[in-house]
């Protein structure tokens, strides 16, 4: 009985070193290989910063990227659970559909650029454009975020722990923003507004889910004031 358990895990799980195998060999598997194969886990060993690591998964599957990614980890995702246990580089989750990517360390610029849905968890800071024009995924920071984030956010929720670089939100349209520190300026047809109970129980939700500490009340609301959604190009040409 025991070799018969020892035999389903070892089936259940696979494992890619990249010290070894290449980056096409680890996405060809994710992509074609998998689904049918009974993996349920896929280990991602010493990827050294490469690019598009778990890129483009469509299939049910945890995959653990054992260190540090590079460009485009994730991007694409659908219905795969990708932990990175290191920082990651530009566009991680890009254009992501759903599923949960969790990195556990910091993400460069653009992180969750374009995200449609699933869950982007950063439990470090985040750089420059975070969750530039997402359109309802969900993000979640457990540090900072820089300059330029959530640059026409179409829709969705950035949840934010610490603070908050120049022009957030700038273009903003249906996304909401939520900030628990400092917000060093926001961008065009950005404006703070009241929270409400409702979101009071979407922060709530979203820090359980990123397993976060902080109390949903401590946090600001930005939203969109709406002058542009209607922007006659002949007013002076200003917005």
């Amino acid at each position: 009985m025991e070799s018969v358990t020892a035999d389903r895990a070892a089936v259940a799980t696979r494992r890619f070193d990249l010290a070894h195998a290449t980056v096409r060999d680890l996405n060809h598997f994710l992509h074609r290989e998998l689904p049918g194969s009974g993996v349920t886990r896929v280990d991602v060993e010493n990827p050294g910063g490469r690019h598009a690591i778990a890129a483009g998964i469509d299939h049910p599957v945890d995959v653990e990227v054992l260190g540090h990614g590079g460009y485009y980890l994730a991007g694409m995702n659908k219905h795969a659970n990708v932990t990175v246990h290191g920082n990651v580089g530009w566009g991680v989750a890009e254009n992501m559909m759903s599923g949960t990517v969790r990195v556990k360390g910091f993400a460069s610029e653009a992180a969750g650029a374009t995200g449609h849905g699933g869950t982007l968890i950063i439990e470090g800071d985040a750089s420059l454009r975070c969750g530039i024009s997402m359109k309802g995924i969900d993000i979640v920071v457990g540090g900072s975020i820089g300059n330029y984030s959530a640059f026409m956010a179409q829709a969705g929720r950035l949840v934010v722990c610490g603070d908050a670089g120049d022009a957030l939100g700038d273009s903003l349209y249906e996304a909401v923003i939520y900030v628990r520190g400092r917000i060093k300026s926001l961008g065009a047809d950005a404006r703070e507004e009241p929270m409400t109970a409702v979101d009071l129980a979407a922060v709530a939700e979203l820090l359980g889910r990123a397993g976060f500490p902080y109390a949903p009340s401590e946090f600001k609301r930005v939203a969109s004031a709406r002058s542009l959604y209607h922007w006659n190009a002949d007013a002076d040409q200003e917005y």
